[in-house]
């Protein structure tokens, strides 16, 4: 158990700062609230009221950020491959190359969807 009393320390010593910073920031915070203070802030824009239930959203943003994902964790992947690639021989090729195929396929199917087209 001695072993863990660093971490359990840090631990405690970071909850305490946490909850001492909340506490002390909202006992000597400004309590002078406005409308202009409490309405959303759109980067300068008056706020657009929306339609009940949030309105629509575009889908290509989720699915731009979908295919992000996706060659982002293509790359995690690619890198300890190359790393070890010697010490892989032939079982890391076939892995890796199965890999490429699966997600240039799912490239493939987008691209042929339009999903890389924007308006």
């Amino acid at each position: 158990m001695h072993l863990y009393a660093p971490v359990i320390a840090l631990l405690v010593l970071g909850g305490g700062f946490a909850l001492f910073s909340v506490v002390v920031s909202s006992l000597t915070g400004p309590k002078r609230y406005n409308r202009a203070k409490l309405d959303s802030y759109e980067c300068g824009i008056e706020p657009t009221p929306q339609a009940l239930g949030g309105g629509k959203f575009p889908v290509k943003y989720y699915i731009t950020a979908m295919m992000f994902i996706v060659f982002d964790i293509e790359i995690v992947f690619l890198y300890p491959w190359a790393v070890y690639f010697d010490s892989m021989k032939l079982f890391g090729l076939i892995e890796m190359v199965l890999f490429i195929l699966t997600v240039f396929v799912a490239f493939a199917y987008v691209w042929r969807r339009g999903g890389l087209e924007w308006d």
